[in-house]
């Protein structure tokens, strides 16, 4: 089983980053379309639409993209045997934050889309940085491998 892996690395390894560069699209795109919601009324049509439209990517981009980057980065994981490393440790800790951070958008954009307004716009922009921040970091890890 090691030695399939080991030969589908680059396979998998391609896979994992095109598919976490979906998901970090949507994780950027998303906060600025709940921008863009926020100031429309509760039950317009403009609502309606950034409602239809949030959806549509958590369900075409956002979702399978989060699915597919975690069993492709499992996989690699224990492809290179990566358990043992520090920065792996460290790299995990940082995605499991991001699909938390995943997991909030997505909580917000259905409250939003209901009619709710559960958060400042100006809060909201704030928000809309952490995927770069924490995006930062991980590459750092995976590509210095500080420790």
């Amino acid at each position: 089983m090691q030695e399939t892996l080991s030969m589908l690395y680059f396979w998998l390894k391609a896979g994992h980053i095109i598919f976490m560069v979906f998901w970090m699209a949507g994780l950027f795109i998303l906060p600025r379309q709940l921008v863009y919601m926020h100031p429309s009324a509760p039950g317009s049509a403009e609502e309606a639409l950034w409602a239809t439209r949030t959806g549509q990517l958590r369900k075409i981009i956002l979702t399978p993209s989060l699915i597919v980057t975690w069993v492709l980065g499992l996989t690699l994981s224990v492809t290179i045997g990566a358990w043992s490393d520090g920065w792996f440790h460290a790299k995990l800790f940082l995605v499991l934050l991001l699909t938390g951070y995943h997991g909030f958008m997505v909580a917000l954009s259905k409250k939003m889309a209901r009619g709710e307004r559960p958060m400042e716009e100006k809060r909201l922009r704030l928000w809309g940085e952490v995927p770069a921040l924490l995006l930062a970091l991980i590459v750092v890890l995976v590509v210095v491998k500080p420790f």
